[in-house]
C-alpha cells in the first residue's frame, strides 16, 4: 500500500503530516516488539565530575529492555536492575 493510498482512504490531505505518522506508528511497532534485540556490555567507569550514571547508548536505539550489572560477590552472577519509581527528566539533543 503506498501513502497516496492511505491518504485517499483516510481522507488525509496533508503528504507531510502522513508520512509523519507513518513513521511515528513504524517507532510504535518496532519499540514493543523484541524481534530485532540487541545485547550490549559495558564496564562503568566513573567520569570526571564522579557521576557515573552515563552509559552510551546506540543512536539507532528505540527502546532499553533491561539493564543487568555484574555482582561481583555474588559468584559474579548478574543482576537485573530494577526500573525506577520516579519519571526521569528527558530533553531533546538538539545540538547539530
Amino acid at each position: 500500500m503506498t501513502i497516496l493510498e492511505i491518504m485517499e482512504k483516510s481522507g488525509m490531505k496533508d503528504t507531510n503530516l502522513a508520512i509523519s505518522w507513518i513513521k511515528d506508528a513504524v517507532d510504535l511497532i518496532q519499540s514493543n516488539t523484541k524481534e530485532n534485540l540487541k545485547v550490549k556490555k559495558m564496564n562503568l567507569v566513573k567520569s570526571v565530575d564522579g557521576d557515573d550514571n552515563q552509559y552510551d547508548l546506540p543512536a539507532d536505539m528505540i527502546a532499553l529492555d533491561n539493564v543487568s550489572i555484574l555482582d561481583t560477590e555474588d559468584n559474579n552472577k548478574y543482576k537485573r536492575i530494577r526500573r525506577l519509581a520516579t519519571n526521569l527528566v528527558v530533553t531533546e539533543d538538539t545540538s547539530p
